[in-house]
């Protein structure tokens, strides 16, 4: 079901959507206003990651363990708790309609927004339940609720926990030190959490945080012919 906004802006937004679309009609799956606003039903990505139709969003306020990132319980049991925390977003939310409004851009392209679901703040209750941490760097808005996550242990609090920013800066750090094992073999063959194979030539924006894990079946290539008749695709940015 569409949101409701007033008829003035569904008639602009209309408007702006069918010249852009050769007069087709606006996907029912998402609804957008003049004042940026998004809405429709949620494809969760990872822990403050979601889609709504194609846009992918970043949630304000708060940051979420990495879906590569493990926890350590206090018996010395390591488990994967990012993994855990993406699939509890998405057995809750995964489908939920929301109503997001955009705040600014991150330097990915994403837009970052505050979603409300039935009324409720999103990224607060990702907070309270112990799935993400509030993100001090950028807002002071879930802080009270973090402490009250850690002070029950809800969620990966329980763990011990390294925060998501210290954890992308040591894979980053670790992909700095990660030598190519032949001088002129530098392109970098990953392969993402949904098993696509993309490689990463020296100087593109992701090449110095991508770590290969030979383990994983990532490699390191020569030739951009060499990458490309082994399946591997080139990074877009």
């Amino acid at each position: 079901m569409l949101i409701k906004v007033n008829k003035a802006a569904r008639r602009v937004w209309m408007g702006l959507m069918m010249a852009v679309w050769g007069l087709g009609a606006v996907p029912a799956c998402v609804a957008a206003d003049v004042a940026g606003h998004v809405a429709g039903r949620m494809d969760i990505v990872d822990g403050d990651t979601l889609r709504i139709g194609a846009q992918r969003l970043r949630l304000f306020g708060v940051d979420a363990p990495e879906r590569a990132q493990s926890c350590t319980t206090a018996e010395g049991h390591i488990w994967p708790c990012g993994a855990w925390v993406t699939a509890q977003v998405r057995q809750r939310y995964q489908g939920a309609y929301a109503r997001c409004t955009e705040l600014a851009q991150d330097r990915y392209g994403r837009s970052v927004v505050r979603c409300e679901v039935a009324g409720g703040d999103l990224g607060h209750w990702l907070v309270r339940e112990g799935l993400a941490f509030a993100y001090r760097k950028y807002s002071q808005r879930y802080v009270a609720a973090e402490t009250q996550a850690v002070a029950a242990r809800r969620g990966v609090h329980g763990s011990d926990v390294q925060h998501p920013a210290a954890f992308r800066a040591a894979r980053r750090q670790a992909a700095a030190r990660q030598a190519a094992p032949k001088g002129d073999c530098a392109i970098k063959g990953n392969i993402s959490a949904k098993g696509a194979r993309i490689f990463h030539m020296p100087g593109q924006e992701h090449y110095a945080r991508t770590v290969i894990r030979q383990a994983k079946g990532e490699r390191w290539f020569c030739s951009v012919d060499e990458a490309q008749a082994a399946g591997w695709r080139k990074a877009r940015r």
